[in-house]
């Protein structure tokens, strides 16, 4: 096992305005990229050689990780055209896989923040001479994802399409976002046109008789497509729940970079990030939030589970739960913002504004 391919060419419309500046694996989780943590579990699982299937914003990926060197990786980058889909990205970047027909070869998703032990993935596809091996994991409820039934030893007898009713439901595992490919199936995907590999290429594999395999795996997994999971998954790296290699710090309660600077009396906990040159002031309370680089934290603000952009700005005693705050804007003081809101970058929202209680 020494190459992979990471998907990292979506536009990330659930994200925005997170994503406008931004693609959305580039997005700062717990200090650093997203990416950033993908790269280091892939490289401390063995992996050597990556390729990046870049699509939107495709220029911000290399200046940033250039041949991956730093990181202890050879990093390669292939741009679509026009978007592909997954499976049409996967056969885009084929060229420039090193490895031999039978050999594995792993693919990621850009947003899935897993502690999946791929070494076992690769295991599994080996001993059971699968075409391709997908990490499963279980959920509470399967309704918004697609289904994978599998017999006794693993190996997958459908894809279901989201179930839309109890009969429907007849498994809790779900597509978890990484994959082993025997890479010859790879020169299998068509090449001139978009592919979804969901749900053309594992249900054209399946009908045309190769192997699928699968493997549960229910250690810790998210989803990293909306403001909340994004926020989330960023505060679980920073107090350990999610497992990384590339956390910029020891996790617990919170991580500060080195040039930001915070009160002595802010309190900041619940996995809480500040970014470089970020600026958290006196009396401010921030708990399980994402404070991107050279954002200003008025005195007395009160921010929870809400990220807020690079160079953006919250004013005194706003209180902020569930919300996002696009790059450069300003939430003037004392308003409220509830859960999903999104303050679209550079916006200015005057003082005292948008409340949801009484100006007492």
């Amino acid at each position: 096992m020494t190459e992979a391919i990471l998907l990292v060419g979506g536009k990330g419309t659930r994200l925005r305005p997170l994503t406008v500046h931004t693609p959305k694996p580039m997005v700062p989780a717990a200090g650093v990229p997203f990416l950033t943590h993908q790269l280091a579990r892939a490289r401390a699982a063995g992996v050597d050689h990556i390729v990046l299937a870049t699509s939107y914003l495709a220029e911000i990926f290399e200046p940033h990780f250039g041949d991956g060197s730093a990181l202890g990786l050879h990093i390669e980058y292939v741009t679509e055209e026009e978007p592909l889909g997954t499976g049409g990205a996967i056969r885009n970047v084929a060229s420039r896989l090193h490895s031999g027909p039978e050999d594995p070869v792993l693919v990621f998703n850009g947003d899935i923040l897993t502690g999946l032990d791929i070494r076992a993935l690769v295991r599994t596809h080996e001993s059971s001479g699968a075409d391709v091996s997908l990490h499963l994991t279980k959920v509470t409820d399967p309704r918004a994802y697609g289904l994978v039934p599998t017999d006794e030893t693993g190996r997958v007898l459908a894809f279901l399409e989201k179930p839309q009713t109890p009969e429907e439901i007849v498994t809790d595992q779900i597509n978890a976002g990484a994959y082993v490919f025997r890479r010859s199936v790879i020169d299998t995907i068509p090449g001139d046109r978009p592919v979804s590999v969901e749900r053309e290429t594992f249900p054209g594999l399946l009908a045309a008789g190769a192997h699928l395999q699968g493997l549960v795996d229910s250690t810790y997994w998210l989803d990293l497509g909306t403001p909340a999971a994004f926020v989330r998954g960023s505060a679980d790296l920073v107090l350990g729940r999610a497992p990384s290699p590339a956390v910029p710090g020891r996790c617990g309660d919170r991580l500060i970079l080195p040039t930001a600077t915070v009160a002595p009396d802010a309190k900041l906990t619940g996995g809480t990030v500040v970014g470089e040159g970020a600026f958290v002031a006196e009396g401010a309370r921030v708990f399980g939030s994402t404070i991107l680089p050279g954002a200003v934290i008025e005195p007395g603000a009160v921010i929870t589970d809400s990220l807020i952009g690079t160079r953006a700005r919250v004013g005194r005693r706003s209180i902020l739960t569930g919300t996002v705050v696009g790059d450069g804007a300003v939430v003037g003081a004392d308003n409220e913002l509830r859960d999903g809101v999104r303050v679209w970058c550079d916006a200015r929202i005057p003082a005292g504004s948008v409340r949801f209680s009484s100006d007492q």
